[in-house]
């Protein structure tokens, strides 16, 4: 946005910006998000054990993130006439036809995007037949041996570092614990969560996180049969290696970006 003589300028339709709300006037998302849910395949968007200060916050976090990468990719259908845009969303109705974000050329004074949102679209409306082809979903990797953890090699991880930066994010029981015999505790669920993806590679869940697919992994500290938090391993050529852990709904958040992750362990 710029403003000239006091007035301001509207962007142009190929100003695809990092952040959605900088790329479309959409004054009513709350109830834009409530539309998507209710066309979309049932899902719990939903946290678990996070306070969210708005309804199904991860599909408000998952409508965000798909605009930014498909701005990234360019993947952003608009019309000759540049009166319309759409994107992918990379979503189904409960009869499997794929999910459009469809706007419409902004025609308020003194709002400077120019996309104004419209709603939400099945792919065989009629509205979608404004564009002579239609974008593809967002692509989140390019090697899919990228998306499976693999057990052979070596994860290097610095547990002193998952503690001290991430105490907040363990189970209250723990947050007092002796340092020392946390790090044990932590060490002995590490090994144990790389056992459970050698028995079955679904274990470990993918997500996209700065440009590179990390893979999520349980971390079960009081209970065995729940997991508590989730590592984050990272592939560095050989190895992998992990310094951070995040909260299960932080987890499944960044996760269900790439896709809806598999139950086993981590769930909304």
């Amino acid at each position: 946005m710029t403003v000239q003589g006091g007035a301001v300028v509207k962007n142009q339709p190929y100003d695809f910006t990092e952040h959605f709300r900088d790329f479309v006037f959409m004054p009513k998302f709350d109830e834009a998000i409530e539309s998507l849910a209710g066309l979309a395949e049932p899902e719990d968007w939903n946290y678990k054990h996070t306070a969210a200060q708005h309804a199904k916050p991860i599909l408000r976090n998952y409508l965000t993130y798909t605009y930014r990468r498909v701005a990234e990719e360019k993947k952003i259908g608009i019309t000759s006439d540049e009166d319309y845009a759409c994107f992918n969303l990379g979503l189904i109705t409960p009869t499997q036809e794929p999910i459009y974000a469809l706007f419409s050329k902004n025609k308020l004074d003194n709002v400077p995007h120019y996309w104004h949102f419209w709603r939400f679209c099945r792919r065989g409306e009629q509205d979608l037949n404004r564009f002579s082809a239609l974008p593809d979903m967002a692509h989140y990797y390019e090697n899919p041996a990228n998306l499976v953890y693999d057990s052979r090699k070596e994860l290097r991880v610095n547990v002193e570092h998952i503690i001290s930066d991430n105490i907040e994010r363990f189970p209250d029981a723990l947050k007092a614990m002796n340092p020392f015999g946390l790090q044990n505790l932590v060490k002995g669920a590490i090994d144990s969560a790389v056992e459970r993806v050698r028995r079955n590679y679904k274990t470990a869940i993918p997500q996209y996180y700065q440009g590179n697919i990390q893979l999520l992994l349980p971390l079960t500290l009081l209970d065995p049969a729940k997991a508590d938090l989730a590592l984050v391993a990272e592939k560095f050529g050989d190895f992998y290696r992990a310094a951070t852990c995040l909260t299960l709904d932080m987890a499944y958040n960044n996760a269900r970006q790439v896709a809806r992750p598999d139950r086993d362990w981590l769930a909304p």
